[in-house]
């Protein structure tokens, strides 16, 4: 599940190039993102305590793909539609906040049944063991999850446009041309993968904490 690629910095290249973002705004988001993970964890631990680790997964893959289709839905003109439709209220920046705020408190949820899963099944003088071997494996799903990234950007080309300092003459033009392609391609996979891991675990008789 945290080894799935993302769609690397085009996708802010893009809110910052087209949709007008600037420093400030994409910082309060993160802000935001960051507050609102830690109320998630305290919203949702019921169900972290009371699910499977595979029902868990299911859940946020479907609904973080549901909230991932605002972006690719901006990117084909989604918040022209809505602002045209609401006299301006509904634009990229009011998307962009709603879809941040829901989708947050799911962020780190995925970890907590994992860690407690080590703490309530690991034998007492294994757990830092355990623990650290888990840590190591999502690291490594972090850099599988990079390198993903990487290889869906070689894939999709998507460039911002660089000019020279000197003489201001543009290097490098934007192309946002194949942002969209990717944008649906990582979704489709963030979609794809994880149900389909959990239904091989299942065919193979593993069972989840």
């Amino acid at each position: 599940f945290r080894a799935l690629p993302g769609p690397g910095a085009g996708s802010t290249w893009w809110m910052i190039d087209e949709l007008g973002f600037d420093q400030s705004f994409l910082a309060k988001l993160s802000l935001i993102g960051a507050t609102l993970t830690l109320a998630g964890l305290f919203l949702f631990r019921r169900m972290m305590a009371e699910r499977s680790i595979a029902w868990i997964v299911v859940f946020l893959t479907v609904v973080g793909t549901t909230l991932a289709l605002p972006i690719v839905g901006m990117y084909y003109g989604l918040h022209e539609w809505t602002a045209a439709l609401t006299g301006g209220v509904v634009d990229a920046r009011f998307i962009a906040l709603v879809d941040t705020a829901l989708e947050s408190p799911l962020g780190q949820i995925a970890m907590v049944p994992m860690l407690a899963w080590i703490a309530n099944s690991a034998p007492a003088h294994l757990k830092a063991t355990f623990f650290a071997v888990m840590a190591s494996f999502t690291n490594l799903a972090l850099s599988a999850s990079q390198l993903g990234t990487k290889y869906l950007n070689q894939v999709f080309l998507v460039s911002r446009q660089v000019t020279d300092p000197a003489t201001g003459a543009v290097v490098t033009p934007a192309d946002y041309g194949e942002l969209g392609t990717l944008l649906v391609t990582v979704t489709v996979i963030g979609l794809v993968l994880p149900l389909v891991a959990i239904l091989l675990t299942r065919a193979a008789g593993l069972r989840s904490a």
